[in-house]
């Protein structure tokens, strides 16, 4: 059946879904009744025709800014940088962050054909020469790609703000014995004075 071998092909295109769970998802859909499998379709073409890109920070929002980005509790003058929008909804979750964000959608990685002029990295420029913004924290991943934003990133704004990263280390509640050396020597040259 070519419709349903086109379904599970759309289901493969998600993130983490390997055949037998598209071939799940495809089966309960057509199982399931008509206004469940409508409701899907309707949701995936609102997010397509309402959800945009912020005009602060390039998360997505439905309007023209984001609810963070309209907020005037929040400390403009910390701006901390991330590679996706789901990013902001991790540090959101954490708590304890009260300034605004900049999205780059995605990170450096020549392997991939995406260089720093693919990323919103002109618009973090422009951004902090006008904002006043005066630290600006990169949250990018702790992989190659992110560190490679990084430090493209730093260089970039050298003299523009102050500019700080994100401290890798041992995460809350771990065995030293049963960490990896690199996450070891990071949190070993991220350490803070105490007291």
């Amino acid at each position: 059946m070519k419709t349903v071998e086109r379904l599970k092909t759309a289901f493969r295109r998600l993130p983490g879904v390997g055949p037998r769970q598209a071939e799940r998802f495809a089966m309960h859909f057509l199982r399931a009744s008509p206004s469940q499998a409508e409701e899907l379709a309707c949701a995936l073409r609102d997010v397509k025709n309402s959800v945009k890109l912020c005009r602060g920070c390039f998360s997505y929002c439905e309007g023209d800014t984001c609810a963070i980005c309209a907020d005037p509790s929040r400390d403009g003058r910390v701006i901390c940088v991330v590679e996706e929008p789901q990013d902001i909804e991790a540090f959101e979750r954490a708590g304890g962050f009260n300034g605004r964000y900049h999205v780059l959608h995605g990170a450096i990685s020549p392997a991939d054909g995406k260089g720093p002029s693919a990323l919103r990295i002109a618009e973090l420029l422009e951004r902090v020469k006008t904002s006043g913004a005066d630290e600006i924290i990169i949250a990018t991943d702790p992989d190659a790609e992110g560190e490679a934003s990084a430090l493209y990133i730093s260089r970039e704004l050298r003299g523009l703000a102050r500019v700080t990263r994100i401290g890798y280390g041992v995460p809350l509640g771990a065995d030293l014995d049963y960490t990896d050396e690199a996450t070891l020597g990071c949190a070993m040259k991220g350490r803070t004075p105490m007291g």
